[in-house]
């Protein structure tokens, strides 16, 4: 009898030891957790290894893990973003810098063919400022919580078409004639025929501006795939391709954003179509397949 009591009041002592150990691991993670700077890399550590704060330890470590993998992403896209808009400022001056310069040149040119020829740049200038504001403008609005699209059965193959006439000059002045090939059977999608003609327009000027020559369009059954030769393959990023702001690594002009291909996907998500894009030696081709 005496020794089961006092085998007990051993267990009791032990016990009472274990939960002392216990309540002070307990206190000095609370204590770390509470006094750790957040850009720190410190990691919970346990004196007492038990499976349970084993485990503990290891969990709160994969929250502080999966914390300072965000708070990395976000810093990162911080600097994207300021350096994006920096980007675009400039892109935005250039142009107007221009037709200010041509202006002033209108105002002192007496040459009436001179004159003539100087408003046309100032002209083509303020469109290339209009076109980097409309871009702007697409990518508020897609990132705009609120704002909704209304979808309705629209002919895809009528959409593309008129997309890309609205672009023929462009490809004119190019010397560019696009092959196009699409099925005999139109092919019909739950869209909205606004957003998906920005689709086509954004991808079409992606190709006539970063492009070697004209590009291709082919629909297969749900896809529609736009290829075009460019460059510097090497400087493409395919993963990064519909990123805001990102131009691979071709030098800034002011004749682009960098949003046309983020607006593309942003609106395609918006209208369940899956965007890919794939790089096969020179060749950049985009694919858009629409739901069934």
């Amino acid at each position: 009898m005496e020794i089961a009591v006092a085998l007990l009041a051993v267990a009791v002592v032990a016990l009472a030891v274990q939960l002392v150990r216990s309540e002070r691991e307990l206190r000095a993670i609370a204590r770390f957790l509470v006094a750790r700077d957040t850009q720190s890399n410190a990691r919970v550590t346990v004196s007492v290894h038990t499976r349970g704060f084993v485990r503990l330890a290891q969990a709160v470590n994969r929250q502080l893990d999966r914390h300072q993998g965000e708070r990395i992403a976000a810093e990162e896209g911080k600097r994207d973003l300021r350096r994006g808009l920096t980007y675009l400022s400039h892109d935005i001056r250039t142009p107007l810098a221009g037709a200010q310069g041509y202006a002033q040149l209108v105002a002192a040119e007496e040459d009436e063919a001179l004159r003539a020829r100087y408003l046309d740049v100032v002209g083509r200038r303020l469109d290339d400022v209009a076109g980097l504001l409309d871009q702007l403008y697409a990518y508020a609005q897609v990132q705009d919580p609120d704002h909704r699209i209304e979808r309705e059965p629209v002919n895809v193959n009528d959409v593309l078409a008129e997309a890309l006439a609205s672009l023929y000059t462009a490809f004119k002045e190019r010397g560019w004639e696009p092959a196009i090939e699409l099925e005999n059977d139109p092919l019909v999608a739950s869209s909205d025929a606004d957003a998906l003609a920005r689709i086509f327009r954004n991808l079409a000027v992606n190709a006539l501006r970063y492009g070697c020559d004209a590009p291709s369009i082919v629909q297969s059954g749900r896809t529609v795939t736009f290829s075009n030769r460019v460059a510097n393959p090497q400087d493409v990023n395919v993963e990064r391709l519909f990123e805001r702001f990102y131009q691979g690594g071709a030098a800034r002009t002011g004749e682009g954003s960098g949003l046309g291909l983020a607006i593309v996907e942003q609106l395609a998500k918006a209208l369940g179509i899956a965007v890919s894009a794939r790089l096969d030696g020179d060749v950049l081709s985009i694919a858009l397949e629409f739901p069934a």
